[in-house]
């Protein structure tokens, strides 16, 4: 497809309201879609450390959706009314051609309807379909990036696919212990066993716990790394931005649904649970899906991963 003319360029409303890997699995399509359109992001307030790193032509209206929250979501009284009166106001002002939600979420979609936007794309569910212009069929595979690269694909576009790193020495290794919700932490006390044991056969390993608050810190920290091993949360999505092979301690989640997209990347799935998936919560006393996952299985599977990324050279 012949890139527009600054002139015939469209006005483009992307809506991506959730948590830091769902807006990381998200910048393909944005900066794919930089290459065809004047784009517009509706997103929380920490969106902005991402976009002027990773799709700086991206504008940003920076909106903390209170559906998105983990607690009080529901109760409609406390709902930031007067914010959301304001985000409609420039929403409209800026008259857009086109809106796309990757989520199957009617909230998404009467956003867009709200906004104005002429043509309104996204995953019908529970009846949104009357605020869209065009329902977009769900993608066989559930992978969010999937739900972005099917967007991409109505609409004539393709995303650059992720760089895999050569094989070699890996000596700087990043191990993360946070997450935005514990239900979603491996004990801590295993990764810094996990990082110990890395430390004794010579890998320089950086031990973060989420605490730093700074996401140009991590970021930074994170294109130093030559891998990455954390649980399923948004740090190691945004690893993989930066070309870092990755490898994810799951829990409650599945890999093929929110398994960092990397050609290189690694992950343990957490014991089972009858329950899975879960999302914010967990039905049982604790989340033995990770609690009941031994740091001697994940080292193993860690080892095995590392000798792949180092092709044929010893550990």
């Amino acid at each position: 497809m012949a890139k527009p003319t600054p002139e015939s360029r469209p006005s483009l409303l992307v809506t991506e309201l959730w948590g830091l890997g769902d807006l990381a699995l998200a910048v393909p399509f944005l900066r794919c879609a930089t290459r065809h359109a004047e784009v517009t992001l509706v997103a929380k307030p920490h969106a902005d450390a991402l976009l002027r790193r990773f799709a700086p032509d991206v504008a940003l209206l920076p909106f903390d959706a209170p559906w998105t929250r983990f607690s009080g979501k529901y109760r409609l009284h406390r709902w930031p009314w007067r914010e959301l009166g304001v985000l409609r106001g420039a929403l409209r002002d800026r008259a857009f051609d086109l809106g796309v939600s990757a989520r199957p979420d009617p909230r998404d979609h009467a956003l867009l309807a709200v906004a104005g936007a002429r043509r309104r794309l996204g995953y019908a569910r529970s009846g949104s379909g009357l605020l869209l212009t065009q329902s977009v069929a769900r993608p066989v595979h559930p992978h969010r990036a999937d739900h972005w690269n099917a967007l991409a694909n109505v609409l004539g576009w393709t995303p650059d696919p992720p760089v895999a790193r050569t094989p070699g020495a890996v000596r700087r290794i990043i191990v993360h212990t946070g997450a935005a919700r514990a239900v979603r932490q491996w004990p801590g006390e295993r990764f810094h066993d996990v990082a110990l044991r890395l430390r004794d056969r010579g890998f320089q390993v950086r031990l973060l716990d989420g605490t730093e608050g700074d996401l140009d810190l991590l970021i930074a920290h994170l294109a130093e790394a030559d891998a990455f091993i954390g649980n399923d949360s948004g740090p190691g999505h945004v690893a993989v931005l930066l070309g870092v092979p990755t490898f994810t301690v799951f829990g409650p989640q599945l890999p093929e649904n929110f398994a960092p997209r990397h050609p290189q990347a690694g992950w343990i799935d957490g014991a089972p649970c009858p329950h899975k998936p879960c999302f914010d919560a967990c039905r049982l006393a604790e989340p033995f899906c990770l609690t009941r996952l031994p740091a001697s299985d994940v080292e193993s599977r860690i080892d095995a991963w590392l000798t792949r990324l180092q092709g044929s050279q010893p550990l």
